[in-house]
């Protein structure tokens, strides 16, 4: 028995979009669209794919699990909900750092988990990163100093949520956020709270299950010189912050 219409017609409501929207997303008519929620037609492989890669729910649970009995934030801890990340390598087995440049940001979104997208980037080569998958992103703002527009910042693909450490940097990855970098705190197992290092910026929340992929800081390149402006001194506002969720932390354990 396939859940895939439940699911579908499941996961839309959850977004609150209309059939409409979300057969433009996949490319197809709202009418074919809706015959597989209706369970009159299957999907080929190819638009399940795309549902997959849109729900950012793996195949497998899609066709063979309840998700209205499952809640989204447990969707995340478990091991069959992977979408395969895309990973180029050379001949020597060594994995390249693929660059998403400031024209293919938006592009991004869409083509994470596409390996024709992914192998069509620039890529470089950084021998002290060893293990792990690691990707360069671009900045755009001042909302992350020192770091400056046209800068690049290098993650670290994580696998798993509850690997996030509070208070450390990530790219975050959501389909309505798009690609930001920001100090990153875990509020609980649902939500997330995204901090900029300028406080110009209000700290804001995501759900846990919005997140489509995350990279932890890993190392950045600058493509100009920094200032001796742009490196002031230590924000105070900042620094309660950090306080505030270190001690939030240990009353946590304390219970």
């Amino acid at each position: 028995m396939s859940f895939l219409s439940d699911n579908i017609r499941y996961l839309r409501a959850q977004k609150i979009m209309s059939q409409q929207k979300v057969a433009d997303e996949l490319m197809i008519t709202r009418a074919r669209y809706s015959k597989y929620e209706e369970g009159a037609s299957e999907p080929p492989l190819e638009v399940l794919l795309r549902i997959s890669r849109f729900f950012h729910v793996s195949v497998d649970l899609m066709i063979s699990v309840d998700l209205r009995k499952v809640p989204m934030q447990d969707l995340l801890k478990l091991e069959d909900n992977r979408i395969l990340l895309p990973i180029m390598v050379d001949p020597h087995g060594n994995n390249f750092i693929e660059i998403i440049p400031h024209k293919a940001r938006a592009g991004y979104l869409t083509g994470y988990a596409d390996p024709e997208f992914i192998q069509n980037l620039d890529q470089i080569s950084l021998p002290f990163l060893k293990e792990g998958k690691y990707r360069a992103f671009p900045i755009e703002g001042d909302s992350m100093p020192p770091h400056q527009e046209g800068s690049f910042i290098i993650g670290s693909y994580i696998e798993r949520l509850d690997y996030i450490r509070n208070g450390h940097t990530y790219i975050i990855i959501t389909a309505n956020e798009g690609v930001v970098y920001k100090r990153v705190y875990r509020i609980d197992d649902e939500t997330l709270e995204l901090h900029s290092d300028n406080t110009f910026y209000d700290p804001y929340r995501i759900k846990a299950y919005d997140v489509l992929e995350i990279w932890e800081y890993a190392s950045s390149i600058a493509t100009e010189e920094f200032k001796p402006e742009d490196l002031g001194e230590p924000d105070t506002k900042a620094m309660f912050q950090e306080i505030r969720h270190m001690l939030g932390e240990v009353i946590k354990k304390v219970k």
